[in-house]
């Protein structure tokens, strides 16, 4: 199924009118525009008066101490950079502890790391909305995060353009150009192409130009 943001809105709104907490998936590859789709996304449908919160998969990053630790921070971003049955974790109390107030922890670009409880998702919470990387894919422990979502849907965006974003992006977090492009080209990529390969099991495609 192909969206675009009018007919993805519609179907946003049917998953928070649904009389139960759902949880909605967004994934794609990096600089594809996930984290702003999704900002977008929830502001939108708060703005209509339904009631949602953004949960960002990010804040399951490890420490940076604990990448250095591990000799991993040149893949930060790659799969075992992550916390991965951390985040099942809040899914599962997000999916089943629907009338407390749920803490998620949130990533910080500008410190490049992530900030513990510093998300709240309170009861009256409808739809939760998350967004990152491995949400779609098929091993342990992603694949039992996936079976927790009611919907996951993969954006979509040239690639060209993507990697335009990412080189600026590492730029304006202080890499040099050079620096940028190996990191874009280099780990990222490597990253994305993983992304890439669980496009199929998306319930959506969401184009957003």
């Amino acid at each position: 199924m192909e969206l675009n943001r009018e007919s993805a809105l519609e179907r946003a709104v049917a998953l928070a009118s649904r009389g139960r907490r759902a949880i909605l998936g967004i994934t794609g590859p990096p600089a594809a525009g996930k984290s702003t789709y999704a900002e977008q996304l929830v502001a939108e449908l708060v703005a209509q008066g339904h009631q949602v919160a953004l949960v960002p998969m990010d804040g399951y990053h490890l420490a940076q101490a604990a990448l250095d630790e591990l000799g991993l921070a040149a893949v930060k971003g790659a799969p075992q950079t992550f916390d991965g049955y951390g985040f099942v974790a809040l899914l599962e109390r997000l999916t089943e502890s629907a009338d407390e107030t749920i803490w998620a922890p949130r990533f910080d670009r500008s410190l490049e790391d992530s900030i513990a409880a510093s998300i709240p998702v309170p009861p009256e919470t409808t739809l939760v909305v998350t967004e990152g990387n491995y949400l779609l894919f098929d091993g342990p422990p992603w694949s039992t995060g996936r079976a927790l979502l009611d919907e996951c849907w993969y954006i979509e965006l040239d690639d060209e353009l993507r990697h335009e974003r990412l080189v600026a992006r590492h730029q304006l977090f202080g890499r040099s150009p050079e620096q940028a492009h190996e990191r874009a080209f280099g780990s990222d990529e490597d990253n994305a192409l993983l992304i890439a390969a669980t496009k199929p099991a998306a319930d959506a495609i969401v184009t957003l130009s």
